[in-house]
């Protein structure tokens, strides 16, 4: 029976999981955090606190996936925990709210920057956006894979930018503009839904324990280091972002980082800016097509209701009706973020409640697996329970925020019915299992 082999050192693994985490958020989410913090010690505080609950998290993770070390990520660590239904319903979440939801918050970021270099009307943003989706859905249809080469690249392209752009931040200053009082919607835990959007992929970064030489030893150093790093960079930025703006400043940007350059160094500057967000937005967009389609795919093989997202076309070798449905529902939501006032917002309001619900639910699968016994992991997470338990608790903390979106003055009429409506969604997948339970292959 085949197994990861253990290639990476730890160098590679720090480097690996600095690259999955660093994304587009942090060039679009420190205005929304800005707006939901009253000081700049607590907007710096959530950046800190993110750094540790990744790290809580990417802990466990990395202990679940030395006891299973497969590819299917949280949806085998749901059905082995939990049962099929658990698993089925993370699957279908994933399809239509989580993977989607994400690819379409991406793809705003994307428009928001690309409309820095060329406007396209009233929309501009959306137009952006939903080009994005489809130029990319069409090159995964056509076989056009991201290489890990390219990806490599590209992160070190988009961390240089980040570490630059806060160096010049900082030498240069400017005129910051203070925040003028954080106001009634002032939300400690809105804020933390966009810094932990912000983190996202620590989750991808746990799985290299079956793939790190001397799992054990190595994959806390990993973490540790590669986390500690990510927060590092992301307060340099922010702290840069500050020196040039202001806590006001930041909290009234649409494209922080671009407006941070055009003071530093004019329209040309904001253009050089502004062409990076979007090559990284498309990285980050074209590596979520690609997982997700493939998630899809499995489903359909699993469970006869979607059996023609389970069809492989041999051209290009591609799961096309994945990737198409997968584009459409992208597409929907685009279209649907595009009435709102920020598409990105609507988007994270969409699936923050959902997200969290399967992360608590992946996290207490550790204390299922560990009541049952069995052969000891290569890796454990450290200082048990008290990690796994922070982490649980952040989780539940993080779930009641994001539904309780609906209720803030501020963001409630703006974001509340995405809140809603991805529960919604989600919950649909409940009927649709014992429908789609007695198709299943093999029962």
């Amino acid at each position: 029976m085949s197994a990861p082999r253990q290639l990476l050192s730890a160098t590679d693994g720090i480097f690996l999981t600095v690259g999955m985490v660093i994304g587009v958020g942090i060039f679009k989410a420190p205005s929304i955090v800005a707006g939901n913090t009253a000081s700049v010690t607590e907007f710096l505080l959530t950046w800190l606190i993110g750094g540790a609950v990744s790290l809580c998290g990417a802990f466990v993770y990395a202990e679940l996936s030395a006891r299973y070390p497969h590819a299917g990520g949280e949806y085998t660590f749901l059905a082995r925990g939990f049962g099929a239904d658990t698993a089925f319903l993370f699957a279908w979440s994933r399809m239509t709210v989580i993977q989607t939801g994400a690819i379409a918050a991406v793809a705003f970021v994307f428009g928001e920057y690309a409309s820095e270099l060329l406007r396209l009307g009233d929309k501009s943003t959306a137009i952006w956006a939903g080009i994005g989706v489809i130029a990319l859905t069409l090159l995964n249809l056509a076989g056009t894979l991201q290489t890990k080469t390219l990806q490599k690249v590209m992160e070190i392209i988009l961390i240089s930018a980040l570490v630059l752009i806060a160096l010049a931040a900082l030498v240069h200053g400017g005129s910051p503009k203070p925040a003028q009082g954080g106001g009634a919607g002032v939300s400690f835990g809105l804020a933390m839904i966009f810094v932990l959007f912000t983190y996202g992929g620590w989750n991808e970064a746990a799985y290299l324990a079956g793939e790190v030489r001397d799992a054990r030893r190595n994959m806390p150093k990993v973490l540790l280091l590669g986390i500690v790093a990510v927060t590092a960079i992301y307060l340099l930025v922010n702290i840069g972002y500050l020196a040039v703006l202001g806590l006001g400043g930041v909290r009234e940007s649409k494209a922080v980082a671009a407006d941070a350059m055009r003071i530093i160094a004019g329209d040309k500057g904001v253009a050089i800016v502004a062409l990076v967000v979007c090559i990284s937005a498309l990285t980050t967009m074209n590596a979520a097509i690609f997982t997700g389609a493939r998630t899809n795919w499995a489903l359909g093989k699993d469970f006869d209701l979607f059996a023609r997202l389970g069809n492989w076309r041999d051209a290009g070798s591609t799961p096309a009706n994945a990737l198409l449905l997968q584009g459409l529902i992208s597409l929907a939501l685009i279209v649907a973020g595009s009435f709102t006032p920020d598409g990105f917002s609507a988007m994270v309001a969409y699936t923050a409640p959902v997200f969290w619900t399967f992360f608590l639910l992946t996290g207490v699968t550790l204390f299922v697996f560990q009541a049952r016994g069995g052969e000891a992991p290569q890796f454990r997470v450290p200082f048990p329970p008290l990690l796994t338990l922070a982490f649980l608790g952040m989780c539940l903390y993080m779930l009641w925020s994001s539904i309780s979106y609906v209720r803030n003055p501020d963001f409630g009429p703006k974001f509340g019915a995405a809140v809603l409506i991805g529960l919604l969604v989600m919950l649909a997948g409940v009927p649709l299992y014992y429908f789609a339970r007695g198709k299943t292959p093999g029962r």
